[in-house]
């Protein structure tokens, strides 16, 4: 009767695989240091374009990628719809709108009051509702904002405050003649990209323009913001809400050329990223395979001992596979750390918000073991062939 052959258990499977990595550290450190080189490239060349592209998708943002404008054309009559009062209201019912907010031309004269710099300047004032800054990214660059009141209170446009000669609000206080009401400046803008029109404008508060200018209420353009993957099926719903009965004449920008630009990125960084990946996990499988593979051919003296002394194919090619994969398994969670150190001082360097996918991680870690897995295979399948005759002959 046949005797049945023994088997090593995890542990003893396990010892006995990293005898070569105890016994040769030197190789095994050199060894390892390649593995996590290939490991450390594909988790930098995965997370640092991410990082890239997170600060990308920030700046697109920060420019208005999520912004839509509602502008009226002119009906049959030759004169331009009018958008309803309620316009702010009925924008920010619909659900993926964030905000929302209006501007309505007053048709008030602008002139220079105390400082007479013109007679009259040709700018435009504004009657605001909503709140315009949060939805166009504005800043005030001196004084303060509206403060939604009916007082008669301007914040200028960077080009009228320029101008009307105030590059920034003055210690005491100075007035402006809007329609024959002194209006006092109480802020100036910064630049407005998003928005051009508005740096050559004066802004007041919907109800101040209401009691002191005599506006209508009716605003003239509306300004908006929503989730950026709902901003191209916004665009006929704010359309239909605006004018229900004549949708077609009320003209909503589409998203802005950034938008595209950033999806454009989006698929470039992508096929940038699997292609890098793609060539780390290459060069380091190369690198794995030679190694264990002269690894196994160093090695027949003891291949042969041990086959001499009763281990049979099966716990030869296990341990060689154990050892493939424990090499590796140390040399991925190296060049994981590795990655993830370089992502995150370049990041700090770029002033890149940091960003690393857990699946880098979990593909780094994944792709060490399997490749390492692969590379022991071979090497291990022909060294469990020899006869123990033959492996000590060979050595």
């Amino acid at each position: 009767m046949r005797e049945p052959r023994s088997r090593l258990g995890a542990r003893d499977l396990l010892e006995v695989g990293t005898i070569g990595l105890r016994t040769r550290p030197l190789r095994a450190v050199l060894s390892a240091i390649g593995v996590a080189i290939g490991i450390a490239t594909l988790v930098t060349v995965t997370a640092v374009p991410a990082s890239s592209q997170a600060a990308l998708d920030e700046h697109l943002t920060a420019l208005g990628a999520d912004l839509l404008r509602a502008d009226p054309r002119a009906g049959a009559d030759g004169e331009p719809i009018e958008l309803p009062r309620e316009a702010v209201g009925m924008l920010q019912r619909i659900g993926p709108v964030d905000d929302a907010a209006t501007v309505g031309n007053t048709h008030a004269a602008v002139r220079s009051n105390e400082l007479r710099r013109y007679s009259e300047s040709g700018l435009t004032a504004l009657a605001v509702r909503g709140d315009l800054p949060g939805v166009l990214r504005m800043e005030v660059s001196s004084g303060r904002w509206l403060d939604g009141s009916d007082l008669p209170t301007a914040v200028l446009g960077v080009d009228a405050a320029e101008r009307l000669g105030l590059p920034g609000v003055p210690q005491r206080p100075v007035t402006i003649d809007l329609g024959g009401t002194a209006f006092t400046v109480v802020g100036v803008l910064d630049e407005t990209p998003l928005s051009a029109d508005l740096q050559s404008a004066v802004l007041v508060d919907d109800a101040a323009a209401q009691r002191w200018l005599g506006f209508d209420g009716v605003p003239t353009v509306a300004y908006l913001t929503g989730a950026e993957a709902s901003i191209e099926a916004l665009r006929p719903v704010v359309a239909a809400t605006l004018s229900p009965e004549s949708a077609g004449l009320v003209q909503v920008s589409r998203p802005s050329a950034v938008l595209a630009a950033k999806e454009a990125a989006r698929s470039s960084f992508d096929g940038l990223f699997l292609a890098l990946a793609a060539v780390a996990l290459v060069i380091g499988g190369i690198g794995i395979a030679n190694t264990m593979f002269v690894s196994v051919l160093e090695r027949r003296r003891e291949i042969g001992l041990r086959r001499a002394l009763g281990a049979h194919r099966g716990q030869i090619r296990a341990q060689f596979l154990v050892e493939a994969i424990v090499l590796c398994a140390v040399g991925g969670a190296a060049g994981v750390l590795l990655g993830l150190l370089g992502t995150a001082g370049w990041s700090g360097l770029q002033g890149w918000p940091l960003v690393v996918p857990m699946a880098t991680i979990v593909l780094g870690m994944a792709a060490a073991l399997v490749t390492g897995a692969l590379a022991g295979l071979a090497p291990s399948i022909r060294a469990a062939r020899q006869s123990p005759t033959a492996a000590l002959a060979a050595a």
